[in-house]
């Protein structure tokens, strides 16, 4: 199966500004606590979140991290996130495709929450090879996905698979929660 059409995310923004109810659902905040409370280190340098949606997390990530890139395709959610995270100086919100987009910066954290799964494998080949690429010993890449089914490309299990498989990376923290999977890997 082939990643998934980016007009699907364009869709779900133009039938409701918040499609997965990032804001107010009680899951998304248990996930949230779960993730920062998975984050091996107290503080990161810098850390890049792609499809931020609307910027919840984003936010969240800005009190442990002294710069965030915070990224995603559709422009109604990145108009939300960057409201969301104004009043931070620490966060950057951009539009920008991944991978074709990938910035070229160091992180010392990559969050990729409920993002993979929408990548067919090749594409999230390309995806682990530019985390490795901007990435130095000691950086951790946090994935999280939801366990449930779903049309997409992958699931929360083959991903996590997929980036096991990965040589540069290690994992260090495993959660499989009943409704999502939460792995952190450190880049060796």
């Amino acid at each position: 199966m082939r990643s998934t059409d980016r007009q699907y995310f364009r869709d779900m923004y133009r039938e409701s500004d918040d499609p997965w109810n990032f804001a107010t659902s009680e899951y998304e905040e248990r996930k949230y606590a779960m993730t920062l409370s998975a984050l091996p280190l107290r503080r990161y340098a810098n850390a890049f979140e792609p499809g931020c949606s609307i910027g919840v997390l984003s936010e969240l990530l800005a009190e442990r991290c002294d710069r965030v890139l915070s990224t995603d395709i559709v422009d109604v959610a990145l108009e939300q996130a960057t409201s969301r995270v104004a009043h931070l100086g620490n966060v950057r919100i951009e539009r920008r495709p991944i991978p074709e987009k990938w910035p070229r910066e160091s992180f010392d954290l990559i969050v990729m929450s409920e993002l993979a799964y929408y990548f067919d494998l090749p594409t999230l080949d390309e995806i682990l090879g530019l985390v490795v690429d901007t990435t130095a010993t000691g950086a951790h890449l946090v994935g999280v996905h939801w366990r449930g089914v779903t049309n997409y490309p992958l699931s929360a299990h083959g991903v996590h698979r997929r980036i096991n498989r990965c040589t540069k990376l290690r994992r260090v923290v495993h959660l499989l929660d009943e409704n999502f999977l939460l792995d952190v890997w450190e880049r060796v």
